[in-house]
């Protein structure tokens, strides 16, 4: 799986923040098409008039739903499996839901592929999936779980499966950044959880980057962890007010505490994970415990410089010259 060119490409999820700029850089690879299949028809909607590409095959679909996947998997050479319930606290109060989008889908999506004869599948996953402490995580946990051992199922030669897991995507939708940006725009207050939390960020562009980047070294069965720089939530507000604010010195901060089952500093790698992960140089690389797949990775890796974990506490902060930097590059 070295190059996308020539290959027909499924996108789940694709209409999302994530999807839908793996859907725009999977069409810079010159593909004969790409499928993108969501549940999101007014997205499926706003995206063909977005991109208006001919390569482009619009999907309306649910991966609960394993007779859609069939179908849409038909022909196809590489999967990126990007549709996800990805809110904590919705997630904490529809834990049923949850499991089904997170958990059956996947299995879905990995059945689907090895009936198909798919090449390669690589799951979109989070940092909540390392040692979880909600739901959301929990799930993704679980479903990085499934993608290592479809392997097995697979077997030597069969479609091969892995992971990529990374942190917030900075201004997507849902984030923190579109929430301080409304009550910004409001005239205030910002609420802040904690100003000392802190959080893994990345950039669209570059987390889907490294997603590809992962997807052209995969053997079957890692879990990829794109290295990232961490943030200071009171760091975020304060840069926020002063670039956004027409007035900063009238806009509140209020400080409310974290909501249910939001942790105080992110996880990326756990020590116990450490000690399979291997460094890549833009990534780690956590390899699975059965033997399926893990040679390949192996060749010419060092040992990872994380044997304690790698957490956003761990890491320096960004300051506020670099905040302010990343802010006016996010595209809006």
């Amino acid at each position: 799986m070295n190059e996308l060119e020539g290959k027909s490409i499924l996108v789940t999820g694709g209409v999302g923040s994530v999807g839908s700029v793996l859907v725009e850089r999977c069409l810079e690879e010159n593909p004969a098409v790409v499928r993108v299949l969501d549940v999101d028809e007014t997205g499926l909607f706003n995206l063909r008039a977005e991109l208006n590409d001919e390569r482009l095959r619009y999907l309306v679909g649910d991966v609960r739903d394993p007779d859609r996947l069939e179908l849409a998997m038909r022909d196809v050479d590489i999967v990126f499996h990007a549709a996800a319930l990805k809110h904590v606290e919705l997630s904490e109060f529809n834990p049923f839901e949850a499991v089904k989008t997170n958990v059956l889908g996947a299995q879905h999506v990995i059945k689907s592929a090895l009936h198909t004869g798919v090449e390669a599948v690589v799951n979109v996953s989070t940092d909540k999936a390392s040692m979880p402490v909600s739901v959301m995580g929990a799930t993704k946990l679980l479903t990085e779980r499934l993608f290592s051992a479809g392997n097995v199922y697979s077997g030597r030669g069969g479609t091969r499966y892995a992971s990529v897991r990374f942190g917030n995507v900075f201004d997507s939708a849902g984030s923190v950044v579109r929430v301080f940006r409304q009550q910004i725009a409001a005239g205030g207050p910002v609420t802040v959880t904690d100003p000392e939390m802190t959080r893994f960020v990345m950039p669209t562009g570059q987390a889907v980057g490294l997603v590809m980047d992962a997807a052209s070294t995969l053997s079957g069965g890692e879990v990829f962890v794109l290295k990232m720089p961490s943030i200071r939530i009171g760091d975020l507000a304060a840069v926020m007010i002063d670039e956004l604010a027409d007035d900063p010195d009238a806009i509140a901060v209020e400080v409310v505490g974290p909501r249910p089952a939001e942790r105080m500093h992110e996880k990326l790698i756990s020590r116990e994970e450490a000690a399979q992960a291997v460094d890549l140089g833009e990534m780690f690389s956590i390899l699975p415990t059965t033997e399926v797949g893990s040679e390949i990775s192996e060749a010419g890796a060092t040992d990872a410089a994380v044997e304690r974990g790698y957490t956003s506490a761990d890491q320096e902060p960004l300051d506020s010259e670099a905040i302010a930097a990343l802010l006016r590059t996010s595209g809006h």
